[in-house]
């Protein structure tokens, strides 16, 4: 089966075409890809950034289909811990690139960017979203001890001035 097809068709040799995918992936991902793409254009409020993130969420879903449908208990908890993931992070990618352009005066923005991704998430989560560890926890995939340490870090690398500033938006926002 290595084949060719004409090149004058324009079509790609029957060995390279694309493997199919496993039924039992395609069945979840019809069944369930509306509700996602409902889910993740409320989060991210553009069409173009939802379909992004879902089509990332559905690539790692693939990646570890065998393993999530031989050892999950809950196949569509686990699928759909994946989809919050992934698209709770293109928002926060997102936000990242928008604080990147933003200048508050302080540097605050700019030292938040320079936190490492997990760091950056819990900060922006916990005080501008104003969520709790447990929501954090949930949003993220972490366990509540994990949320904190990411915070703890996080406050340790950022001057005292930088975190008195993320308390007071806290304290604004609630």
């Amino acid at each position: 089966m290595t084949e060719e097809v004409g090149e004058d068709e324009g079509r790609i040799p029957v060995a390279e075409a694309p493997l199919p995918l496993p039924v039992e992936f395609e069945a979840h991902y019809i069944l369930h890809q509306e509700a996602f793409h409902d889910f993740a254009l409320a989060v991210l409020g553009s069409n173009e950034l939802a379909e992004k993130a879902i089509y990332r969420a559905f690539l790692e879903i693939l990646r570890h289909w065998d393993r999530l449908r031989e050892e999950s208990e809950s196949l569509d908890q686990e699928v759909w811990a994946i989809v919050r993931r992934t698209v709770i992070s293109e928002e926060l990618l997102s936000l990242r690139e928008q604080m990147a352009t933003l200048d508050s005066g302080s540097g605050l923005y700019k030292a938040l960017g320079a936190l490492p991704p997990r760091q950056f998430d819990v900060m922006v989560l916990r005080y501008i979203g104003g969520h709790e560890t447990k929501r954090i926890s949930w949003y993220m995939g972490l366990t509540p001890s994990t949320v904190d340490y990411h915070c703890r870090k996080a406050r340790e690398r950022l001057s005292p001035i930088y975190y008195r500033i993320l308390k007071s938006q806290q304290k604004d926002n609630a």
